[in-house]
């Protein structure tokens, strides 16, 4: 992995959350009362988490999302400030409240309730309000977990624009091909093909979306196929225990290393490892490393 001498410009476009972790001894069965052993409250929300870790690896980020008037949303852009992420484009609304994440954890294992919230009245509007930074970006990042209207529209401003996109695809939902074709790298995860690409083999998928899909499972683990063979990564250590943000951190690193020229194979080692890192602490940005830890 190299570093050029340039500075990656990122907008992400996506959600933010404030997560409630519970750890248990077993994830609950309906109807099952269980007692928590501990609890914790995380930053968290894919947008956010790709922003932070973006920002940390040494990017200039703007983050286009949307929160509540209270004062869980303003935790989050206090969040975002110190992490160094231009909140400009963070809408406020008074519609509904900050986004929330309830999760419960056992041995390495989540059951996780979303609630959208504000995150749902993130509009077109408010990526046009953005638009003269869509010319000058680098490359624009995007989830799911806000309106398909407004992924769409980002993605389609972007590539107006000429610029790079790259696509978590998660939480899963079915794509269109023009979506499809349009974005430059696709992140999704091996339990969730037939949903997004309406296949569910593999290599299949691969083979058509050749060095742009690149499928992960919860032992970080990817692969991918480069136009001549299926290609293999995996990072996993025995300290591989907390899994919340691996997929966001992939993908941040992955985006940094490709703005930053590496080739297809070390953007993939690259997103590997700082998913690794974030493994090992509790929550999904806790342990997102920093540039410094590379270089």
């Amino acid at each position: 992995m190299n570093f050029s001498s340039e500075q990656p410009r990122i907008i992400v476009v996506g959600s933010s959350s404030i997560d409630l972790v519970l750890e248990t001894d077993k994830l609950p069965a309906p109807n099952e009362t269980i007692m928590a052993r501990k609890s914790g409250n995380y930053f968290g929300g894919k947008g956010a988490n790709q922003a932070v870790g973006a920002a940390r690896l040494g990017a200039s980020v703007y983050f286009i999302g949307c929160v509540g008037m209270d004062p869980l949303g303003q935790q989050i852009m206090r969040n975002l400030v110190n992490e160094g992420v231009n909140v400009g484009f963070v809408a406020e609304t008074d519609k509904d409240a900050t986004g929330t994440a309830y999760v419960t954890t056992s041995n390495g294992n989540a059951a996780i309730v979303v609630i959208p919230a504000a995150n749902n009245f993130l509009s077109p509007e408010h990526i046009d309000a953005a638009d003269k930074y869509f010319h000058t970006t680098d490359l624009v990042l995007v989830q799911l977990e806000v309106s398909r209207k407004t992924v769409e529209y980002a993605i389609q401003k972007a590539k107006k624009y000429g610029k790079k996109v790259g696509l978590y695809a998660s939480p899963a939902i079915p794509l269109s091909e023009e979506i499809l074709d349009m974005v430059d790298f696709i992140v999704a995860k091996s339990s969730e093909l037939y949903i997004i690409f309406g296949e569910d083999q593999r290599e299949e998928v691969l083979k058509k979306y050749f060095n742009k899909v690149f499928v992960r499972d919860d032992t970080n683990s990817t692969i991918y196929f480069d136009g001549t063979e299926m290609k293999y990564f995996r990072n996993n250590t025995d300290n591989t225990i907390h899994k919340m943000g691996m997929g966001d951190a992939f993908t941040s690193g992955f985006a940094i290393a490709l703005c930053h020229g590496n080739s297809i194979e070390e953007c993939v080692k690259f997103g590997n490892e700082v998913s690794a890192r974030v493994s090992l602490e509790r929550g999904s940005q806790t342990g997102l490393p920093i540039k410094s830890d590379f270089v």
